[in-house]
């Protein structure tokens, strides 16, 4: 099988192969990926710090409590393997212990964003059937009200109980979990690599919400390839210190900073919300050196009019979105002594997929980087399925040891998803240059079609940000009789500019075929997106078409 050294690609299979290193992965089958991270040897001290309030734990503080509320679920409460576990909290220094402890278990994680409505939590309650559910008291009376299930509170405060209808359904406190002694023997069955470990609702940006169902191995490939990446594996080095913005309830915080870097012996400084503010001073208090991001922090960073004091960090990664040529060379500008580093995955791919690891892969503009380290890949045409070779674009297939089991409680969505060769089909357009580098074009699934011709909105994106007077900008498919679909644009203007409709339409239509003008504008104060920074077209689009019925 002669594979070209330069691309990765492989003629005689159509496949691209990764051109990193492998990496290994345990061979114990009887493995969990909390006993996976925890037992890892390494010279750190400082597991976890709150920003807000500067409590610490140390790695031997977070073992134990990691081992008193997995012994508390089990013995007093009940949980068991293959049992759902909720977890429903902003950042939190209990979410790493929550996490770890269900699922030594051989219980099930799944999380839900904070933000999300309580009709939308409590679909997703009736699909996944959690048994327990860990939330703070607000979200508790403000998401949870019509929901019948047993809570842990995650907040520092006694147990009490009460006739009070909302407290009826509080069984204990985590930090009263955290204080109980662990049973000497508690009921804990034999958990495996092949045991499912989480189950994390996907970002629904192109249809219905679907639960990943993501196991132990899939896991445990995550951290290996994740510490492999910032050379933390062997946990002889100097422990970093990582600032963690992102949410831990999306699989890019719960990869890194929930399970991921914690094996590696680094610090973890969690911030329960961003507010660059407190993101400063946590950099400067705990001498941070990394900082995951996801794009629109690293925008509003770059945007400041002065550059901030960004003490001893040595590298942002940036994940969720690809940054554009003019973002990463403007940061470069304003903040030299910081390296951007690129990431992509999906949900479905455990976050992990490819990566920019180095100043000088990075300056590659618009890749996602090379392939992950144990990735092979296709670049499949949409419409024949024929796989193509380097530089042609078509639907990225990823296939590695973090590839999803598939969707819970829905064989439909996995076999159109995941072929009998555990190829993930992930729905974005790519291709891969000549030196084995992934470019996304676009998501598969929202190119807009006029006149039979298809138009990538990232591309048109990308030239409306190129405009001195837009600081942010999405494009989506505008229904028509008579072309289908032609592309609208959502702006945002930047302060002080009363930039017209047509002198945006013109801006693009000199610039690009006729079939990718623009010909609608609509100027809004911000694009809605994700947690991961992904635009959310649906509702621009619910929004477009239910304007123009006006």
């Amino acid at each position: 099988m002669a594979v070209d050294s330069r691309s990765g690609f492989c003629p005689s299979t159509s496949t691209f192969h990764s051109k990193r290193r492998p990496v290994p992965l345990p061979s114990d089958p009887s493995l969990d990926v909390s006993t996976f991270v925890l037992s890892r040897r390494h010279s750190g001290t400082v597991a976890l710090v709150d920003a807000s309030t500067g409590r610490q734990l140390s790695f031997s503080d977070l073992r134990r409590s990691v081992s008193c509320v997995a012994s508390f679920l089990s013995s007093r409460l009940g949980v068991r393997k293959s049992h759902v576990v909720l977890l429903l909290s902003p950042n939190s220094l209990y979410f790493p212990i929550v996490s770890l402890a269900v699922m030594s278990l051989g219980a099930v994680l799944t999380t839900t964003n904070p933000l999300n409505t309580p009709q939308e939590i409590a679909k997703q309650i009736a699909d996944s059937g959690p048994t327990l559910c860990f939330t703070t008291r607000s979200l508790l009376a403000d998401k949870l009200s019509s929901s019948r299930l047993p809570v842990v509170l995650l907040e520092r405060e006694e147990f009490k109980s009460t006739d009070d209808d909302e407290d009826k359904r509080v069984v204990t406190t985590v930090e009263e979990m955290m204080r109980t002694e662990p049973a000497e023997a508690y009921p804990k069955e034999k958990v495996t690599m092949d045991d499912t470990a989480t189950l994390l609702y996907s970002s629904g940006t192109t249809g219905t919400s679907k639960g990943v169902v993501s196991t132990h191995r899939n896991l445990i490939s995550m951290v290996q390839i994740i510490l492999n990446r910032f050379k933390l594996e062997d946990g002889s080095g100097e422990p970093e210190t990582f600032i963690c913005t992102v949410p831990m309830f999306h699989v890019y915080g719960l990869a890194a900073f929930a399970t991921g870097l914690l094996g590696s012996g680094s610090t973890i400084v969690i911030l329960s919300k961003f507010e660059i503010g407190e993101m400063l001073g946590a950099i400067r208090a705990y001498k941070a050196t990394y900082l995951p991001l996801v794009p629109p922090i690293l925008v509003a960073m770059l945007n400041q009019s002065r550059a901030l004091p960004l003490g001893t960090l040595r590298r942002v990664l940036s994940g969720g979105a690809p940054l554009s040529k003019e973002v990463i060379e403007g940061f470069r500008e304003k903040y030299p002594q910081v390296e951007i580093l690129q990431g992509y995955g999906l949900t479905e791919s455990t976050g992990i997929g490819a990566s920019t690891d180095t100043a000088e892969e990075s300056k590659r503009y618009g890749t996602a980087g090379l392939l992950s380290p144990n990735t092979e890949a296709k670049i499949v045409d949409p419409d024949t399925r024929a796989a193509l070779p380097v530089n042609r674009t078509g639907e990225l297939w990823l296939r590695g040891p973090y590839v999803m089991r598939g969707y819970f409680k829905n064989q439909e969505a996995t076999k159109s998803t995941l072929d009998s060769e555990v190829w993930l089909r992930t729905g974005d357009l790519c291709y891969i240059d000549e030196d084995g580098y992934l470019f996304v074009v676009d998501r598969l699934k929202e190119l807009i079609k006029y006149k039979g011709y298809q138009v990538a909105p990232a591309e048109l994106e990308a030239l409306l940000l190129t405009h001195p007077e837009i600081s942010d900008a999405a494009v989506i498919p505008f229904p028509d009789k008579e072309v289908g679909q032609f592309p609208m644009a959502y702006v945002v203007r930047k302060a002080g500019s009363d930039l017209s409709e047509n002198a945006v339409m013109s801006f693009v239509g000199n610039q690009v075929a006729p079939y990718k003008r623009i010909r609608r504008v609509a100027f809004i104060t911000a694009v809605p997106k994700n947690p991961s920074g992904k635009i959310l077209r649906k509702d621009l689009i619910k929004l477009a078409t239910s304007s123009s019925k006006m």
